[in-house]
């Protein structure tokens, strides 16, 4: 298996494990409190959120995993990555503050936060790899709607 393969493949497992471990902050109150908010109308069923979800952690990791395979050495990498580990950081929190605390409204400065740093992570990841940066594009937009998403739901309730 070649150094690429490699790393994409423990990119996408590490991704895939933070949102697993996200997924389990959110089950302890999405069939629960969350059913209880005011929602806007363009509010997505529940079902779809976690194929979209593992959708994004694979590309997220193939991203990481294209920029790993570049050479931790180099520093445009060791940015580029930092910036990816720090984003995905924020990608759990957010998790853990709206579902896990039930707070909306600091959710809301979370996600604002990750979607600068998903900008940055794609800036970096732009400098190693075009595809990596590419590849992160669907996270971002996804983000953005999630974020107009969590506003309205503060917003509403």
């Amino acid at each position: 298996m070649s150094k690429t393969v490699t790393r994409i493949l423990i990119a996408v497992a590490a991704c895939l494990l933070v949102g697993f471990l996200s997924g389990y902050a959110t089950q302890s109150s999405v069939d629960t409190w969350y059913t209880t908010l005011n929602k806007p109308s363009f509010n997505p069923p529940n079902w779809i959120f976690a194929p979209v979800w593992t959708a994004l952690y694979i590309a997220m990791g193939v991203a990481a995993g294209l920029v790993w395979a570049r050479g931790f050495y180099h520093k445009w990498v060791q940015t580029a990555l930092y910036h990816f580990g720090f984003q995905l950081m924020f990608n759990a929190l957010w998790s853990i503050v709206f579902f896990g605390f039930k707070q909306p409204f600091w959710a809301l400065l979370v996600i604002i936060t990750l979607l600068v740093l998903i900008v940055l992570t794609i800036k970096w990841f732009r400098v190693v790899s075009k595809a990596a940066a590419w590849l992160m594009v669907p996270y971002l937009a996804w983000v953005c709607f999630a974020t107009v998403l969590n506003y309205n739901i503060w917003a509403l309730n």
